[in-house]
């Protein structure tokens, strides 16, 4: 493993300095790779985002709701596809704007993005987010992943905001605090939007932070794994939230002199741990381990690892390319056409169209969007060993074509 060599190396959150026929068509090579990412995260983002920057997110986004879905206020839907995708673009959307044809994808998502977290605050636009009437929590988690957003491009996404819209979302930040959060993975949403406050200097709600990061640490159940609560849960909730929110949650309050660097460091120690399993789920052929609930929620899963990638931190036995290759492989066999709907919108289920049996009884079109957060990587410039090293392969595809590969032992932190 990679020992955090200095904690101030990862403050503040910045970063290292289409159509279907544009997917389809996406050249070979390190330039083929990331043109195809860039690629896919525009289908994936659009739909989304041009509909809501011109406040026509709910008059035109269909939405399907689990087969077993639980009755909650279903204007939830709404709120997850714009949080979700929010906390995944961010990096991407932090990079300069320029003339290449990325640069043009980057600009206009960003204009979209800012004129649709504009609408998400205003009462008196159609895109107005439901924030909760008190009784449905869910608001509590996408909330959480525009918090993170924020954190993530502060100088694109917060600063940028006039201060009446700066103002309405510290308003509804402050008063989603009505929602308790379950003892789960949960704590680490209310944990983010107060860290969140933290960083922009507003009162916070001490309690939701420190009782998310104790409860987090006493859950840790040894060799990179926490458990989801008091029992431990086989799925992949420890890449959706745990790890990610964890180290996000302690880097800003460390950052402010509330909690201790070596919590960081040990958080993240244990993330890149992590990590190492996740490099090794993917298969030769491009598959990965589908477990647990929530598999509906697609390469998202794989936050920890990207994020790893993002920050220059991989485990040492694992290089950018590799990740890079491997996950490339896994998006090239898992958003085939039919993982659209035929106007553009993310189905339920994992591969295709014939899968919506998988989604829960919480999902429905816009949980799907938090798949963005694979999307991390892409806030590493194109100059970057993340995208310019050469295809290299990964963990399972050299140990299953008869190559050398890295042995793997437990960790003891």
């Amino acid at each position: 493993m990679v020992v955090v060599s200095g904690f101030s190396q990862l403050l503040p959150f910045t970063r290292i300095g289409a159509a279907d026929k544009d997917i389809d068509n996406a050249p070979g090579g390190t330039a083929g790779d990331r043109a195809y990412w860039v690629a896919l995260l525009d289908k994936i983002a659009t739909p989304v985002l041009s509909n809501m920057s011109k406040g026509q997110l709910r008059k035109n986004m269909p939405v399907e709701y689990s087969a077993t879905w639980d009755g909650r206020n279903k204007q939830v839907a709404y709120m997850e596809a714009f949080g979700r995708l929010t906390g995944g673009i961010a990096p991407f959307l932090a990079l300069p704007v320029d003339d290449t044809a990325e640069g043009k994808v980057r600009a206009r998502l960003l204009k979209q993005t800012q004129e649709s977290l504009a609408h998400s605050v205003d009462p008196q636009s159609p895109d107005y987010l439901f924030w909760g009437d008190g009784k449905t929590a869910q608001p509590l988690v996408d909330a959480a992943h525009i918090a993170q957003a924020f954190l993530y491009a502060p100088d694109v996404l917060w600063k940028p905001l006039n201060e009446n819209t700066r103002r309405q979302y510290i308003h509804e930040f402050k008063t989603i605090r009505r929602i308790k959060p379950f003892k789960s993975n949960w704590l680490l949403f209310a944990a983010i939007i107060e860290s969140f406050l933290l960083s922009i200097g507003e009162d916070i709600e001490a309690s939701r932070i420190d009782n998310a990061i104790d409860q987090v640490n006493q859950w840790y159940v040894g060799d990179g794994w926490y458990s989801d609560g008091d029992q431990f849960h086989f799925d992949h909730y420890n890449g959706f939230v745990m790890h990610p929110m964890l180290v996000d949650v302690l880097r800003v309050n460390v950052a402010h002199g509330r909690r201790k660097v070596k919590e960081y460091e040990t958080a993240y120690k244990r993330m890149q741990r992590y990590a190492s399993f996740q490099e090794r789920y993917i298969s030769p052929e491009g598959s990965y381990l589908v477990v647990g609930r929530s598999s509906t929620y697609r390469v998202g899963a794989f936050q920890p690892l990207v994020k790893l990638a993002l920050e220059q931190h991989l485990p040492q036995e694992i290089t950018p390319a590799q990740v890079r290759s491997a996950l490339t492989r896994v998006m090239k066999r898992m958003f085939i056409p039919t993982t659209f709907t035929r106007s553009g919108w993310l189905t339920l289920g994992l591969v295709g169209d014939k899968q919506a049996g998988l989604a829960d009884y919480y999902s429905n079109t816009g949980s799907m969007y938090v798949t963005s957060l694979v999307f991390l990587a892409l806030g590493l410039p194109a100059s970057d060993t993340f995208w310019s090293a050469p295809f290299a392969e990964w963990t399972q595809l050299k140990a299953w074509s008869g190559k050398p590969f890295p042995k793997d032992y437990a960790v003891a932190y």
